[in-house]
């Protein structure tokens, strides 16, 4: 497991460093990526409760925001998880507004926190904090100031299987979409001059298997889809167990 960061930031970053509270019941600000499946499991291994799934989703293509996950896996993410899904529909300019809401609505189901797998982008965190503030949750971020290398090195030491789905084509080759990252891979993308945990929105993963599911996806690779200085992949849910 990678080294726990100096530059954890505030008090209530780190879960473990709360006081006087043992179990923190949170929802988690799920991407379907390897970074938000990694946050989940760190929280989960503390033995803090998970009471919902947050996914944010394009009204118009029916599709989680950025990651472009369909409706039916994203229900089959959350049956192996054993986590319900909670979904936040918007069109894009109304995004925060949107977010504040399903925070509300998680807040209303028990959660007193949420949890983010952001790594060291202030804005990022700091939109995030201002989301919470704005629904009286606090912030946890587990992954804040860790080394991106290390992370994602830790995501496949303990197992998760995150295939590539998205890519920024001047920085990612095309020809990585559907692949399932490894420590190989890794060194790839790094020689290519690209960040190697993807954290500058060079490639976004789906994680369809590790420690925190119960039971494997089986899915199918699609046709591949150019958008502008982007591509991805289109997957499809075949079986659960």
């Amino acid at each position: 497991m990678s080294a726990r960061g100096a530059a954890a930031g505030r008090e209530g970053l780190r879960p473990e460093r709360r006081r006087g509270k043992a179990t923190v019941k949170f929802v988690i600000s799920y991407s379907c990526g390897k970074d938000s499946a990694l946050a989940l499991h760190r929280m989960l291994q503390q033995g803090h409760q998970a009471v919902g799934l947050l996914v944010m989703i394009n009204r118009e293509q029916n599709r989680s925001w950025f990651h472009g996950v369909d409706k039916p896996l994203l229900e089959a993410v959350s049956r192996s998880l054993r986590i319900p899904l909670l979904c936040g529909e918007c069109e894009g300019e109304d995004y925060a507004a949107a977010m504040e809401a399903a925070l509300a609505r998680a807040k209303a189901a028990g959660a007193d926190a949420a949890v983010f797998g952001d790594i060291d982008i202030e804005d990022h965190r700091r939109w995030s904090s201002e989301r919470c503030a704005a629904a009286g949750l606090e912030p946890i971020f587990p992954l804040w100031g860790e080394k991106r290398l290390a992370l994602v090195e830790e995501v496949i030491d303990l197992g998760f299987k995150a295939m590539i789905k998205c890519v920024d084509k001047s920085r990612v080759d095309p020809r990585l979409l559907g692949a399932t990252l490894s420590r190989a891979l890794v060194e790839e993308i790094a020689a290519s001059g690209a960040d190697p945990c993807g954290e500058n929105g060079e490639y976004h993963t789906f994680v369809y298997d590790g420690p925190i599911f119960s039971s494997p996806l089986t899915i199918e690779r699609g046709r591949v889809i150019e958008f502008g200085t982007h591509a991805a992949i289109d997957l499809r849910l075949l079986q659960f167990p």
